[in-house]
């Protein structure tokens, strides 16, 4: 089988697809043929060594996969051979098969193709997490979402709307926006001028955010926190600009604000009823017609380098997804 193999920290042009051997599973283990592979921002960081976790070398990156199982181990129960998935393996999903523990795959919903199974699980489970449990974002509350345009951000605006809240969608281009806007954002923001504090404060007649989506760090965290509302919540999903920010604890005294950590995979290792509950939520949302994921862009196996480049210019809107002639 072909597999996309990182042996050294490096930008993605040092990546190879490279002929192994077809993986065999332990006793707990599925061996899935994989159809898509959805592609995000941490794939990036993985490989360059600026992620928080380090897979020892040789891996392959790509942290969510669809596909078909192939083989069973020995102790593996409620799965057969033939069975549609998705799974979060965290990294390993650039490759035509994977073994993955049976606990980390899910059947895929009826309705669901591969392209759409292989990007619903990071996006939606992050957004999900970071809404409904960490700020407990309730109906009439306004929503900034900062990279609106992103695989989590456009999810964060989906999924507030659908929360009843008035969300407020902040992005760097008009065209990303738009994206935005068809997920259903009540409010758009160019921050390309370098301006968001003021803008954010018209919209919400000076009062502020009640929750901030921020997958992007850097200045914008720091204007986040002037235009958040009295017992806000500001919501640490990521560092797409590269710079992560330091926190000005005396506008969180002021403000009476929170600044709360997402950290998705941690929660879905730590909590799994509840992860499980929301994705059985997730799910039945999407049956019912009501999530529509964003893929902009779908690329072959053999073109990998294409995606790394589009994630790296942060020319991303929605998702990129690798497919596989099978």
């Amino acid at each position: 089988m072909k597999i996309v193999h990182c042996k050294s920290f490096g930008p993605p042009e040092s990546l190879a697809i490279e002929e192994v051997a077809s993986p065999i599973p332990k006793d707990n283990e599925v061996v899935v043929q994989v159809r898509a592979t959805g592609m995000n921002f941490p794939d990036l960081l993985m490989i360059q060594g600026k992620y928080q976790f380090e897979p020892a070398f040789p891996f392959a990156p790509g942290a969510e996969i669809s596909g078909v199982i192939k083989e069973l181990g020995a102790e593996v129960s409620g799965f057969k051979v033939g069975d549609r998935v998705i799974s979060l393996p965290g990294y390993g999903g650039l490759a035509e098969e994977i073994a993955i523990t049976s606990d980390k795959v899910v059947p895929m919903p009826d309705g669901m193709d591969f392209i759409t199974g292989s990007c619903f699980t990071m996006a939606y489970g992050t957004s999900y997490h970071a809404l409904k449990q960490r700020a407990d974002l309730q109906a009439g509350e306004s929503l900034l979402v900062l990279g609106a345009s992103g695989g989590v951000g456009l999810t964060a605006v989906e999924l507030g709307k659908f929360m009843g809240a008035t969300v407020i969608a902040a992005a760097s281009t008009d065209e990303k926006l738009e994206a935005a806007k068809k997920a259903g954002a009540d409010h758009l923001i160019n921050y390309s001028d370098g301006v968001l504090k003021e803008k954010v404060k018209e919209l919400t007649k000076g009062k502020g955010a009640d929750v901030i989506y921020d997958p992007v760090g850097g200045d914008l965290f720091k204007q986040a926190m002037r235009c958040i509302n009295w017992k806000g919540r500001l919501l640490v999903i990521g560092f797409a600009s590269g710079d992560i920010p330091a926190a000005p604890a005396n506008l969180v005294l002021l403000k009476g604000c929170q600044i709360v950590g997402v950290f998705f995979g941690a929660f879905a290792a730590k909590e799994p009823a509840a992860n499980q509950q929301n994705f059985q939520e997730l799910f039945s949302y999407f049956r019912e017609g009501r999530l529509n994921p964003t893929i902009s862009k779908v690329l072959p196996f053999e073109e990998f380098l294409a995606a790394f480049e589009i994630l790296a210019q942060r020319k991303a809107i929605g998702k990129i997804v690798i497919t596989y002639a099978c």
